[in-house]
């Protein structure tokens, strides 16, 4: 029941610090923007383009043809999250999902947590093991964007920082207030 409970506080700790990240004015330093003519202009040429294919994530120009490969060489390109309707700024579906999924992933940050408890003894030791694997998990996946799609690193580095310091904050969270007792003099170094 404790580990569960922890999933649920550490669950709603990484949803709070996702909203402070990407539910604020904030969010806007991760992304470049351009004029709204050229918005409007993007905008006309996607809905053109992509409608009727719909909504999903495009590599353009795609380069699995031999005039694709060519384009994709001399640029530029793009990747493109597309959704063919579009929906509010502030969309509380989404909210509400977002939040399910945070809960979820503190459960499973709680078992994970738990499941080593046992052999580390302490709070310090069990932040640093929380810390870790928030830093581990969050740099690959953040951060290898940049490097093997070859994007911009402005939005990636300020998602990593987002990823990495949301999970960090719920292992820390259940590390401190959630795991049981550990038995002293037992657990083998780090």
């Amino acid at each position: 029941m404790r580990t569960i409970l922890g999933g649920i506080a550490g669950g709603f700790a990484l949803y709070l610090v996702g909203f402070l990240f990407w539910g604020t004015p904030l969010s806007m330093i991760a992304f470049s923007t351009v004029d709204d003519t050229r918005n409007a202009a993007i905008q006309t040429a996607l809905a053109q383009n992509l409608t009727e294919s719909g909504t999903g994530t495009y590599i353009v120009p795609w380069p699995a043809t031999g005039q694709g490969t060519v384009m994709f060489g001399q640029g530029p390109i793009a990747t493109v999250h597309f959704n063919t309707g579009g929906f509010p700024v502030m969309d509380s579906a989404a909210l509400i999902a977002g939040f399910i999924l945070a809960l979820i992933t503190g459960a499973i940050i709680a078992f994970a947590l738990r499941a080593v408890g046992e052999y580390v003894p302490d709070f310090a030791r069990r932040a640093q093991v929380a810390v870790l694997f928030a830093l581990a998990a969050t740099l690959y996946t953040d951060l290898g964007q940049p490097i093997f799609n070859h994007y911009g690193w402005g939005y990636f580095i300020y998602l990593f920082l987002s990823n990495f310091v949301g999970l960090a904050v719920a292992g820390l969270v259940i590390a401190r207030w959630f795991l049981p007792k550990a038995a002293t003099g037992n657990a083998p170094p780090l």
